[in-house]
């Protein structure tokens, strides 16, 4: 209305001069013309200008942001698709037949996180905690389980570079709660080879066409210097008591391992693998060589599921080296082995859940034999620890299972015990 006003007045203004002034020639009269109708076209465009302004704003209030507002606005950043996030955990309750040794744990609380850099390279890690409190004061650990970068060389061949799981056994690589049978981890994969067992270096892995597969590497390896003759520990697992974790490494000797895998027949998994290498780790007294194996399988007709694992370890110049810890109770071990078989059968109940009813039948020596030293000198073998494993495990939905076993042992039956747990793996 006021550009309108301004634009009357002016015409007017003007015929009112125009009216009042003596004759003008035509030459005057023009120029007045041209004036005014620059002053109209001024005007105008002032209107037009006007016009989409309150147009642009009507738009706004009805549907947000012009396109040109809405692009000076400051981008939302789109979820990067290349980093992945994963865990597992495990809480469980034990009541041994000697009730006052009952304890309920937080077992382990892991989170995962991998990124994918190009189609072909990723890193992958885990951090876990483990006992629920890590302090100078508490039996928790604070740790890396895994830290490596994967490169993709060609169709269906892998390279790793860091620190890895190795591959020995069918429960260290594949080690969730929601992957085994039991509340615990079988005595095999713990006491023989020390699950999760993880090792610095490199390695290279395939598959074939035909279901073979294959992984072969060079890593870190244990260091047998830090034996403590002392401690039980040893006598719990050999290589569980020695093995360095990634924790600055002695690497003065490294290991090698190989592992291979069938799987060509649907439901069938057979396999084997060996780690071996110097673990004396160039300390004075120490000159020892680690060779462990393992062979494997698991078979899934239909709802059941059937599996057997047997390792072994073998300790060379243990001789020598126990020769500073005589009167010590806990010497190097020259061999421990293990095995166990077991059965389960898998029922699909209804919303999808599963019940397994499993049983497990396992036998561990972790000081079969020992070198000699001397007539009445050299430690006898110890007696093997046979245990008997009956339980449940409830699945309720992907990734998430309640389980319950009780275990028998037959060597030290104050072990004897019930448990109960809950896991997960996301």
């Amino acid at each position: 209305m006021m550009l309108l006003t301004r634009i009357t007045t002016a015409v007017l203004l003007t015929l009112g001069l125009a009216a009042q002034a003596p004759a003008a020639t035509n030459a005057d009269l023009e120029a007045r013309l041209t004036a005014l109708a620059a002053q109209v076209q001024s005007l105008q465009a002032e209107v037009a200008q006007l016009k989409a302004q309150n147009g642009a704003a009507s738009a706004a209030t009805a549907t947000g942001p012009t396109v040109a507002a809405a692009a000076a606005l400051p981008a939302t950043p789109a979820a990067d698709t290349r980093l992945d996030w994963f865990g597992y955990g495990e809480i469980s309750y034990s009541r041994p037949d000697a009730a006052t040794d009952t304890t309920a744990d937080v077992g382990r609380f892991v989170f995962g996180a991998s990124f994918q850099f190009d189609e072909r390279t990723k890193f992958v890690s885990e951090l876990e905690v483990e006992h629920a409190i890590a302090s100078a004061d508490d039996s928790g650990e604070v740790e890396v389980e895994q830290a490596y970068v994967e490169r993709q060389l060609g169709e269906s061949t892998y390279a790793k570079f860091g620190l890895f799981l190795i591959p020995s056994g069918m429960l260290n690589e594949s080690h969730e709660p929601t992957r085994y049978y039991g509340v615990f981890r079988n005595l095999v994969d713990t006491a023989i080879i020390p699950s999760t067992w993880r090792e610095l270096g490199a390695s290279v892995q395939g598959t074939t066409a035909g279901g073979f597969g294959w992984n072969v590497g060079l890593t870190t390896g244990p260091d047998i210097s830090g034996w403590d003759p002392t401690s039980t520990e040893g006598m719990e697992s050999p290589l569980g008591s020695i093995h360095q974790e990634g924790q600055l490494a002695s690497a003065h000797d490294l290991s090698g391992f190989v592992a291979l895998n069938y799987t060509g027949v649907p439901g069938l998994r057979i396999g084997a693998s060996l780690f071996t290498g110097d673990i004396g780790q160039g300390q004075q007294g120490f000159d020892n060589r680690l060779s462990l194996w393992e062979t494997h399988a698991r078979w899934t007709p239909g709802a059941w599921d059937l599996s057997a694992e047997y390792a072994q370890g073998n300790i060379s110049g243990t001789a020598r080296s126990n020769q500073a810890f005589i009167g010590n109770p806990v010497l190097i071990p020259k061999e421990f082995y293990g095995w166990y078989a077991q059965a389960a059968y898998v029922a699909t109940l209804p919303n999808d859940w599963t019940l397994a009813p499993f049983a497990r039948y396992e036998r561990v020596n972790t000081a079969s034999s020992y070198a000699f030293l001397g007539t009445g000198i050299t430690p006898d073998a110890l007696r093997a620890e046979e245990v008997g494993t009956f339980g449940l495990n409830l699945n309720i939905a992907p990734g998430v299972v309640f389980k319950v076993d009780y275990q028998s042992f037959d060597r030290d039956s104050a072990n004897d015990r019930f448990d109960l747990g809950l896991g997960y793996a996301f």
